[in-house]
Order: C-alpha cells, then sequence, then structure tokens
C-alpha cells in the first residue's frame, strides 16, 4: 500500500530545460542539464524532476506515441546561473500538493498514478497544474527494485 500525504511545497530556483520528444528522453536530459548547471558553478539543492505538462494519462501517451510530449527536466539550484542554449532559470511554484513515492521501475510507476488519482478522488481533491516526478537516486547507482520516484500532485 502506498502512503500519500499532503505537503505545503515552497518555491524553490531551479536550472531547467525543454523540449518536444518521447519520455525515455528524460533519460539523456537530466544528465545534460546536471551538466551545464555544475559547468556553470551551479550549487545543486536538491533532486531533478521531471514535470508532465500533459492534462491526462491518454493525453501523455499519444503525445510520446508521436514523440511531440511536452518534456521538461530541472533541478534545484542555489543561486541564479546564465542562461543560455535551451536552459532556462526560474522559480518552480510551490503551493499545497498531495505526495507519495514509488519504489521501482521508472516503467511500473503507473499503478501508483492510479492509486494516486484514485485518492484525490475519494478525498475531493482538484488536480491545479502540472503532476512533478522527483528523482531521489540515480538508477545508475541502484538496482531498478530500488529506484525511488516522488510524485507531487499541485491540488486544491
Amino acid at each position: 500500500m502506498i502512503e500519500i500525504t499532503v505537503i505545503e511545497e515552497k518555491p524553490q530556483l531551479v536550472v531547467g530545460m525543454r523540449r518536444r520528444g518521447h519520455y525515455r528522453d528524460i533519460a539523456e536530459m537530466i544528465p545534460t542539464l546536471f551538466k551545464y548547471a555544475v559547468g556553470h558553478g551551479a550549487k545543486i539543492v536538491g533532486h531533478p524532476f521531471f514535470i508532465y505538462h500533459e492534462s491526462s494519462s491518454e493525453e501523455a501517451k499519444r503525445a510520446d506515441e508521436a514523440g511531440n510530449a511536452e518534456i521538461e527536466v530541472c533541478v534545484p539550484i542555489a543561486e541564479k546561473i546564465p542562461e543560455n542554449g535551451g536552459m532556462t532559470c526560474y522559480e518552480l511554484s510551490g503551493g499545497r500538493m498531495a505526495r507519495t513515492v514509488h519504489k521501482g521501475p521508472y516503467q511500473e510507476c503507473e499503478s501508483t498514478y492510479t492509486r494516486l488519482f484514485d485518492w484525490l478522488q475519494e478525498n475531493d481533491y482538484q488536480i491545479t497544474g502540472p503532476i512533478r516526478e522527483g528523482y531521489a537516486n540515480d538508477p545508475r547507482e541502484v538496482s531498478p527494485e530500488e529506484i525511488l520516484t516522488i510524485i507531487y500532485v499541485p491540488i486544491s
């Protein structure tokens, strides 16, 4: 059984990149983002995020299959760094969020999302913005069964 909590997330300064493509592109975008951030002297202050811009799982599936999913990755940083080459610095909004953790391979997150969406509906919460996935550990350093994905859903 997954645990779902409601938290108040603080806004945070991030450096990010955004493009259209397949969700599998996230795996190459995050190292590119880290290389850029570290190369520009950024102090990384949190785990990377993927921001999910499609409005439903059906829309996301169609966009991924077509290769035009809106993919945004970002990483929290302590201070603003120069922007260029598609890299931007901005404040990622905070606010009230439902939060849960998926443990296991990324490809198996669907059941966690299903349970989370059911819980939101059962508790009369409305989704108010893009969903975020936070990657708490590195899949190159842990087994697939130990991967931790933190899911944040802005709610009202």
